[in-house]
């Protein structure tokens, strides 16, 4: 692969918060949607607390995954040893390193959730419930963070600029707002809300 010219391996200041500023901008104006899509559940929130338990899990675990295979990714670029041809199968194994990852982290969530509920908030949602909202909610975030994960490595570096310098802010961004919208909707589905 042809390497673009730009900001890509440079460590001049200018260059990156020339890159970075707009971009964070943009990314602050977008997570507010995230904020406002916990504000309108919070009467689902309030009247289901274990869910406000598992909001900041759910979120940040998204973000956590998609860094992961940002970093991944932004690696092999630099090394040159990938093109995200779909016949690279190392590219599979880390997307399935992910997705095992997710569906792992968001049982466990689940579980815990549902322990905690058990013992602090006599809570009435029962385990396969919450495991339910868990993974469907969580093993959702992972699919998008994985799309997002691939799109900007690979527009960053198409853009000659540094995927190290965007990547994770523009994947964990994006995942928590999706993140919290999808679990807002799949609870709010789920509870009947």
């Amino acid at each position: 692969m042809v390497v673009p010219q730009g900001s890509l391996g440079t460590w001049d200041w200018k260059s990156i918060v020339s890159n970075m500023f707009p971009l964070l901008i943009v990314l602050s104006i977008i997570v507010l949607w995230a904020g406002v899509t916990l504000e309108s559940a919070e009467e689902m929130l309030e009247e289901v607390a274990i869910l406000a338990v598992m909001v900041p899990t759910m979120v940040d675990m998204g973000g956590n995954l998609g860094a992961i295979l940002s970093s991944r990714l932004s690696t092999r670029f630099h090394l040159g040893t990938t093109e995200l041809d779909p016949r690279d199968r190392v590219l599979w194994a880390n997307v399935a390193a992910v997705l095992a990852l997710a569906a792992t982290i968001f049982t466990a969530l689940g579980i815990g959730a549902y322990l905690i509920g058990v013992l602090f908030f006599n809570s009435a949602i029962g385990l396969a419930t919450l495991l339910f909202i868990s993974l469907v909610s969580g093993m959702s975030v992972a699919v998008i963070a994985i799309v997002f994960s691939f799109a900007a490595t690979y527009g960053s570096y198409r853009l000659g600029i540094d995927p190290d310098d965007t990547t994770i802010p523009i994947v964990t961004n994006v995942v928590d707002v999706f993140g919290m919208v999808i679990f807002i909707g799949v609870s709010a589905l789920v509870l009947g809300f």
